[in-house]
């Protein structure tokens, strides 16, 4: 079944026109380079069966890093977003929980919601 439910997301994704997708293992590393921010990511799982995610990012060696964690259950997602100037899409890194594996999702530029955009610059 988890087989198949990752087969299924790397489709969907591939469908999508997102990058591709790596499935990540407990423990083990991932680099990440998303626009001026370089850092990795990994993840442990807990007592309770959620998977606690940490990525730690810099935008170069004389600057401190800061860090995420968030732990993910069953069917959530993880979204790092670096904006862009005024105008100009996202850079996104992506760590999905599909059941019992986490995919982490390449960096990909994401277009901004044009209607959601306008209603905020309405108000």
């Amino acid at each position: 079944m988890t087989r198949g439910s990752t087969a299924f997301a790397l489709a969907l994704l591939a469908t999508t026109g997102a990058a591709a997708a790596s499935e990540l293992a407990p423990g083990n590393g991932h680099s990440i380079h998303l626009d001026r921010f370089s850092g990795a990511v990994y993840y442990t799982v807990d007592k309770d069966g959620g998977y606690q995610v940490v990525a730690t990012m810099a935008s170069g060696s004389e600057v401190q890093p800061i860090r995420f964690v968030s732990t993910l259950t069953p069917g959530q997602r993880l979204i790092i977003s670096v904006p862009q100037a005024f105008g100009q899409p996202s850079a996104d890194f992506e760590i999905i929980r599909d059941g019992d594996v986490l995919l982490v999702q390449e960096p990909s530029v994401t277009l901004i919601d044009n209607v959601s955009t306008s209603a905020l610059i309405e108000e």
